[in-house]
């Protein structure tokens, strides 16, 4: 059974940083392609970045890019996103993705 699961959220300050991590199971993420989506109350959900594990290439929103970074641990099966200088407009829930199957989702505030 696929499943995905995020963790890493919370409340920071505007200028912080969080670490979201979405562990994978039912599944090697070598092959696949995994990304990072969000959605923040009453908007409709975005895509935020992907990584390609067959070749490594990674994509970014231009919303997040130069302070977004995703990477993987193939070891741990698990995709992180590491999120720096934080703004209010990145307060949501941010899910990770893999074909059709989406995690829970973890709340990420960021107070001004």
């Amino acid at each position: 059974e696929v499943q995905l699961v995020e963790s890493g959220g919370g409340l920071v300050q505007a200028g912080g940083s969080l670490k979201l991590s979405c562990a994978a199971s039912g599944f090697r993420i070598d092959d696949f392609a995994i990304g990072w989506f969000r959605q923040a109350p009453g908007k409709e959900r975005e895509g935020v970045s992907c990584i390609s594990m067959y070749d490594g290439i990674t994509t970014y929103a231009d919303s997040v890019k130069g302070r977004f970074t995703i990477s993987s641990d193939s070891a741990k099966n698990t995709v992180y996103l590491q999120m720096n200088s934080l703004k209010p407009e990145d307060t949501a829930v941010y899910y990770c993705n893999y074909m059709s199957y989406w995690g829970q989702g973890t709340q990420v505030t960021v107070s001004s």
